[in-house]
């Protein structure tokens, strides 16, 4: 049996992370990822955060195969054919160090996968982790699913995804519910960059992100998304699974359902779709969080619950807690303490970052608005009556349309109600 220091399952943005940060550490590190290789299996919705990744790789945007970073995020509510739409652009954003990129995780992770290489990790592709190997209670490595695939190591890192198998198996994580984790469908769209820059008033090689609430997902808590690449669009929409069961939808069906809106069939006109991908995302935030460690394990990323679907950053809390993980892997090993209090050091530098801090902010945001689903049905179709009613020029006097804004809003909502659905917020982001 081949042995090393450490052994990370998973080739995504955590799981790389991870075993870079264990390598430069002097660690004999290996990766094993289940696709052909890093990026082939891995999905999101594009986003990718500077701040992050420049800790695991510094001026990585000199190198790393980026689409566009982005300079403008939108944010839009659906009523049926009719939108609003915020936005904030900042130029600044399309200068070092930047704030934010779109990739295509294919490209990138396939290019932190050679970085990674050249850090002294070794990658073993296709290949699936089984389970932990133990003497007596000890995590000593992992069994593979190929032949004699038995590997040793002092310490595992586990960045499975949102499917959370070896986990659950090594007692640390819950099987999965279908209120913690969502599902996502996503099309790569074609289309020449010039049209591109003109449909969303960028300068030659900027980007922007729009995220659609409403409408777009028929209410349900989730949201869809339009990502701005060199020469194509990435689409997408994502649901919590049981609400999507609840009402019978299917993914693919959500998605058609949302590129037939006007404002996004206006966008994606004369595109050629190149890819379809589905994935699960783990969206049970703060609470649903597994134990994210025993001794001789560490568990990072997705398969750590570690999303924010609110600020929709994962990429980030990903790559920021693979790095944690692999620096305290290394020291662990150094010091000759892989127990589970040497390992419990990872969980307090976690809570000590933006990562934890997050997610425990907004841990009652999910379970409140599936309380509420009126904020995603009734909020948008009172904030969509009231623009059209504000921005029509005709014979009623503006007094009188205020009038009628205001009687429209109590008859949908009570004023008792609004003023609880206001507290009922506050409470739920105190």
């Amino acid at each position: 049996m081949e042995n090393f220091d450490v052994i990370v399952v998973g080739g995504g943005p955590a799981g790389l992370s991870a075993a870079i940060s264990a390598a430069r550490a002097g660690m004999k590190t290996v990766v094993i990822e289940r696709g052909d290789y890093p990026g082939t299996k891995n999905v999101m919705g594009g986003v990718l955060y500077s701040r992050a990744t420049e800790a695991v790789i510094p001026e990585f945007w000199k190198e790393a195969p980026l689409e566009r970073p982005v300079i403008e995020q939108r944010y839009g509510l659906l009523t049926g054919n009719e939108i609003i739409t915020a936005a904030y652009r900042d130029p600044l954003w399309a200068e070092p160090p930047y704030n934010a990129h779109t990739v295509l995780r294919v490209k990138f992770d396939g290019w932190l996968a050679k970085k990674a290489e050249q850090a002294g990790v070794m990658i073993i592709p296709e290949t699936v982790v089984e389970d932990l190997l133990y003497k007596g209670d000890l995590v000593v490595g992992v069994r593979t699913g190929r032949a004699e695939g038995d590997l040793g190591a002092k310490v595992v890192i586990l960045a499975e995804g949102a499917n959370n198998f070896v986990a659950h198996k090594a007692g640390l994580a819950q099987d999965l519910q279908p209120d913690t984790v969502a599902v996502a469908v996503k099309e790569i769209i074609a289309l020449p960059q010039e049209k591109i820059e003109d449909r969303f008033c960028l300068e030659p090689g900027q980007g922007a992100t729009i995220e659609l609430f409403g409408d777009s997902t028929d209410s349900m808590l989730g949201t869809a998304f339009i990502y701005t690449n060199q020469d194509s669009l990435s689409i997408g929409v994502g649901v919590i699974l049981k609400q999507m069961i609840d009402k019978k939808w299917t993914p693919n069906d959500l998605l058609e359902n949302l590129k037939a809106k006007p404002y996004v069939k206006r966008l994606l006109q004369g595109g050629e779709t190149k890819e379809y991908l589905a994935h699960l995302l783990p969206e049970g935030g703060y609470k649903a969080m597994p134990k994210l460690y025993r001794q001789g394990v560490l568990v990072a990323g997705d398969t750590a619950m570690l999303v924010n679907g609110l600020n929709r950053e994962g990429s980030n809390l990903a790559m920021t807690s693979g790095l944690i993980a692999g620096q305290v892997a290394a020291e662990a090993i150094k010091s000759g303490d892989i127990s589970a209090h040497g390992m419990s050091v990872y969980e307090t530098r976690l809570r000590d970052s933006f990562v934890v801090k997050d997610l425990y902010k907004y841990r009652n945001i999910n379970h409140f608005f599936e309380k509420n689903p009126h904020f995603f049905k009734v909020y948008p179709e009172i904030v969509s009556n009231a623009a059209r009613t504000f921005f029509s020029a005709n014979e009623t006097p503006k007094s009188e349309g205020f009038k009628q804004i205001g009687k429209m809003m109590f008859e949908r909502r009570s004023k008792g109600a609004m003023f609880s659905d206001i507290f009922g917020a506050w409470r739920a982001l105190k």
